[in-house]
């Protein structure tokens, strides 16, 4: 069994910064590729960032040059960190793991965290 846990959301005025973090465990012999949904109030679920084991990186426009997304492969670790926040990030923020391979060879392949609140504003 593979379990996402993140850490890191809050409240931060606007123009401020978060980091989230997202830590993979279980039996996990390799992750294709980590990332940063988010699901704004009445909204559909988005793709913010993401990242490929080989360090190829993926933005979402509306987070281009304020958001940076990295990754540790040995520890299945992904971060996000978030720069000049705006009213508009406000939103759940989901950790995802795509392409996950297990010991075992069984399994899902894909596996999503718990959700972090972030809110921005004043």
């Amino acid at each position: 069994q593979v379990q996402l846990v993140e850490s890191g959301g809050g409240l931060v005025q606007p123009g401020g910064s978060l980091r989230l973090s997202c830590a993979a465990s279980g039996s996990i012999f390799s992750i294709y590729a980590m990332g940063w949904y988010r699901q704004g109030t009445g909204k559909q679920r988005e793709l913010v960032a993401r990242i490929f084991k080989s360090g190829v990186t993926d933005y979402a426009d509306s987070v281009k040059g304020r958001f940076t997304i990295s990754r540790d492969n040995a520890k299945n670790t992904v971060w996000l960190q978030m720069n000049s926040l705006k009213p508009e990030d406000t939103a759940v923020y989901y950790c995802n793991a795509d392409g996950v391979r297990t010991t075992s060879l069984l399994g899902p392949s894909e596996y999503w965290g718990q959700g972090a609140q972030v809110t921005v504003s004043s």
